[in-house]
């Protein structure tokens, strides 16, 4: 499938003007609240109709301001996922799944019940209504429902954003198989580092209605930001152990192991670990005697200014790239330069799977 959004608008004193294309996957639009997310897939849904703008999926437009074509949101086929579930609260979840089937056209093969049921997880909550579902069930149900209609896009307009860490943490699981066992391409609203680390194909930053960048979680991620905290790497790798008493998953990168606290992940399985370049110190010794349980031998790649004193040190590690945001002192003290071997400190405690 191939996306493309260009949409300008204005909301009171608030423009949006951006867009971007998309071959799949899952897009995420990421940025801080007020950056005009929300009002770009409301654009994608045909919920909102901009001043100028294009909105084409495989070649056929579906909005067009210069022609004059707008299709509306019933007939566009896209399912829409919001913060809340918007169950119906009279009906019981197999009945709020069924609904879903509704919007189907007929020439569309339809999904199977059974087989969105178990993607989701959610065959002991058929018979329940939705006022007896945790917020973490509730969304997943939400997302039966709008695969049930046979969408050729799903919307989710941050769909986590209501949920507790403890729920977030409960349904992610279930998205990135959703990612991985559906070949419906998805366009995914976060202002979440996590959550787009762990999900997203292709990532868009917007601020202030416009288009920040675009690339993958591991390129838009490490662009250097003065105002995003959570700059830092991508790293993929396959999880070799679980010590499971100590609550704690060893993950196999290219060439180095590291640990993260996860006591529910699975051997076997391929993720995605965000390191914030914060949370990343560098030795010219291997320490010893620390808390610290991820210390990984590397080279110096990179060396550049950051502002305010503060200085970015990309370190490679075998194939991957990790990030250190120290200060310009440090570098002298250390006397850092290209090419010297290094230690790279992750505090542990600062991984997510």
């Amino acid at each position: 499938m191939t996306l493309v959004v260009k949409a300008r608008q204005t909301l009171g004193e608030f423009v949006l003007d951006a867009g971007f294309t998309s071959d799949g996957g899952v897009t995420a639009l990421f940025g801080p609240s007020g950056s005009g997310k929300t009002s770009l897939v409301r654009v994608i849904a045909g919920l909102s109709k901009p001043d100028h703008g294009r909105l084409a999926v495989d070649g056929e437009t579906l909005l067009d301001t210069e022609s004059r074509i707008f299709v509306p949101k019933h007939r566009r086929r896209f399912g829409y996922v919001f913060q809340e579930s918007r169950l119906f609260p009279h009906l019981s979840v197999r009945q709020n799944l069924a609904y879903g089937r509704w919007f189907a056209p007929k020439t569309a093969r339809p999904e199977n019940f059974d087989w969105i049921v178990d993607l989701l997880g959610i065959g002991l909550l058929l018979d329940r209504r939705p006022g007896k579902l945790s917020g973490g069930e509730k969304q997943r149900v939400a997302i039966g429902r709008a695969l049930l209609s046979a969408p050729r896009l799903l919307l989710m307009d941050e769909p986590l954003a209501a949920l507790d860490d403890q729920r977030k943490a409960e349904i992610l699981p279930y998205l990135e198989r959703l990612r991985d066992e559906t070949s419906t391409p998805i366009v995914y609203v976060s202002h979440s580092v996590s959550e787009v680390a762990r999900l997203a194909d292709k990532v868009v930053i917007m601020k202030d209605g416009r288009v920040e960048a675009i690339g993958t979680p591991s390129e838009v991620l490490s662009m250097p930001s003065a105002d995003r905290r959570d700059a830092g790497a991508v790293l993929t790798g396959t999880i070799e152990t679980i010590d499971i008493p100590h609550r704690l998953a060893t993950i196999r990168l290219s060439q180095a192991q590291i640990v993260v606290p996860n006591a529910h992940a699975e051997e076997g399985l391929r993720v995605r670990v965000h390191v914030p370049e914060r949370d990343v110190m560098i030795a010219t010794r291997r320490p010893e005697d620390l808390s610290a349980l991820n210390i990984l031998d590397g080279t110096i790649a990179a060396i550049e200014p950051a502002g305010d004193g503060m200085v970015r040190i990309r370190i490679r590690c075998g194939e991957d790239i990790l990030l250190s945001r120290i200060t310009a002192l440090s570098v002298e003290r250390l006397e850092l330069k290209l090419e010297k071997a290094v230690f790279a400190v992750i505090k542990t405690v600062a991984l997510e799977r």
